[in-house]
C-alpha cells in the first residue's frame, strides 16, 4: 500500500513553532489536492489546511493567521508551518493526498505524527 511519509512532529511550548512535512512517493501522480488533518483525543478528525495544485488554500478557522500550508510540486511535498501554537493544537496530524485519475478519485494518507503543545 502507498503511504505518505511525514516528519516534523514533536513537543513544543505554547507560543512556539513547528513545521510538518509530507512527501508523496513518485508513483503517486496527478496529485490534485494535498492537505493536513488532525485528531485530538476525544475529538473528531478535522481538516486543518489544504492546498490545490493551483495554489488555492483553505484553513480551519481555528488556525487561520497562525498556520501556513505550502507545496513544492516538483518534489511532491507539502509543508505545514505552525506558529503561535496553543495547547488545543495538540493532536495527531495526518497528511492527505487526493488524486483524480481517469475520473476516479484516490486518497492516500500518512502514518500520523504527534504534535504536543504544553501550557
Amino acid at each position: 500500500q502507498v503511504q505518505l511519509v511525514e516528519s516534523g512532529g514533536g513537543l513544543v511550548q505554547a507560543g512556539g513553532s513547528l513545521r510538518l512535512s509530507c512527501a508523496a512517493p513518485g508513483r503517486i501522480f496527478s496529485i490534485n489536492t494535498m492537505g493536513w488533518y488532525r485528531q485530538a483525543p476525544g475529538k473528531q478528525r478535522e481538516l486543518v489546511a489544504a492546498i490545490t495544485n493551483g495554489g488555492s488554500t483553505n484553513y480551519a478557522d481555528s488556525v487561520k493567521g497562525r498556520f501556513t500550508i505550502s507545496r513544492d510540486n516538483a518534489k511532491n511535498t507539502v509543508t505545514l508551518q505552525m506558529n503561535s501554537l496553543k495547547p488545543e493544537d495538540t493532536a495527531v496530524y495526518y497528511c492527505n493526498v487526493h488524486t483524480v485519475v481517469i475520473g476516479i478519485t484516490y486518497d492516500y494518507w500518512g502514518q500520523g505524527t504527534q504534535v504536543t503543545v504544553s501550557s
